[in-house]
């Protein structure tokens, strides 16, 4: 697994723009580019699925395991790894709490169903 440089994943952590596109079932056709919240936490990138283990693009991440993502103005093709949520849950929670204080979306993003669809984006 390789990790996000400094520049790269600051930019990351102050934006709000990241798009996850999980490859197809070919393994090489990217789906289409959804917009979803993003957290770093200890320099490592971490999504959620709203509609949380049932949810379209994490069903595919989960599957394929790799595919692009579209972040601060630039693409990357990358991995996805399904988390342990125990190991990082209080952290990650703290990280959405901080970046989407005031979203009438973010309770929502902390409770149980997105938090067992949680999901580190490493480069590939």
């Amino acid at each position: 697994m390789t990790s996000w440089n400094t520049d790269q994943i600051e930019k990351i952590a102050r934006t709000d723009d990241l798009h996850i596109a999980p490859y197809r079932a070919d393994g090489v056709t990217p789906g289409t580019l959804t917009w979803i919240w993003s957290v770093v936490v200890d320099r490592r990138l971490f999504v959620r699925a709203y509609s949380g283990i049932n949810g379209r693009w994490y069903a595919s991440a989960v599957a394929q395991r790799a595919g692009i993502i579209t972040a601060a103005g630039n693409e990357y093709q990358v991995e996805f790894t399904p988390i342990d949520e125990h190991q990082l849950g209080l952290r990650i929670d703290a990280a959405y709490n901080t970046k989407y204080a005031g979203s009438p979306y973010l309770p929502l993003m902390v409770a149980p169903g997105p938090k067992a669809a949680s999901v580190e984006i490493t480069p590939r």
